[in-house]
């Protein structure tokens, strides 16, 4: 079905109100994979037509995204992208390892955003940074639509280069799955157990017989009790 192209509009209305002149749009992709890093991408595009076909990289066909990535980065005005570990996931949790990874691509752009539109509800980034939280801005916002191909399109060569580099990574799939729980993904892992790669605080390992010993439990600063990892999420 087709989809109403990304727009600049909430960035003319941050300009129009704070002034703002650069602005990143941001996005993130991994973050409810079951190996490897959490990674955001911050891009900032201005007010130019982006390139044809730009929407949410979910909603874009497989052969499609890493043409339009590699489009998007010569076209955007800057971009950079940052990573959380699986180990700083587990170390951190999520929301913190967000804000990590963010604010290591933020800082990587050649000039610091006066403001930035975050995709979805929650601004896990808060102060200094001036945010703008858009539901769906991978989908309305020009700025994160780009964001979001750039990212996805970046981690899934990441992960699909663990198996050109180490074959012991081959039988999970990551060039096929990016570390989200597929089918080939969740029978290596009850047969092989997890990998340096894996996140080792979150909840599916409590279904692998064999290996729920090595879950290990993370607390948080100020909470009684351990807080439990997610295991939800499909995006490959």
């Amino acid at each position: 079905m087709p989809y109403e192209p990304p727009t600049h509009t909430v960035e003319r209305s941050i300009r129009a109100t704070t002034g703002a002149k650069v602005i990143a749009g941001v996005d993130e992709v991994g973050r409810g994979a079951w190996a490897g890093p959490v990674t955001v991408c911050a891009a900032v595009t201005g007010l130019r037509r982006p390139p044809a076909g730009l929407t949410d990289s979910k909603l874009i066909a497989p052969k499609r995204r890493a043409p339009l990535a590699a489009e998007l980065e010569q076209w955007a005005t800057a971009h950079a992208l940052g990573s959380a570990s699986a180990e700083e996931i587990d170390r951190l949790g999520m929301t913190a390892a967000l804000r990590l990874a963010a604010v290591r691509a933020l800082e990587a752009l050649p000039a610091r955003p006066d403001a930035v539109i975050l995709d979805g509800k929650h601004d896990y980034l808060k102060a200094p940074w001036r945010v703008r939280t858009v539901i769906k801005g991978d989908r309305s916002c020009v700025a994160v639509a780009a964001a979001s191909v750039i990212a996805k399109v970046r981690r899934d060569a990441m992960m699909a280069e663990l198996e050109v580099r180490d074959a012991a990574y081959a039988p999970f799939g990551f060039a096929a799955n990016a570390g989200y729980p597929s089918p080939v993904h969740k029978a290596a892992l009850a047969e092989l157990g997890p990998t340096p790669q894996h996140r080792m605080t979150w909840s599916y390992l409590d279904a692998l017989p064999r290996w729920r010993h090595l879950r290990r439990a993370r607390v948080p600063a100020g909470a009684a009790g351990p807080e439990s990892g997610g295991q939800l999420g499909f995006d490959f």
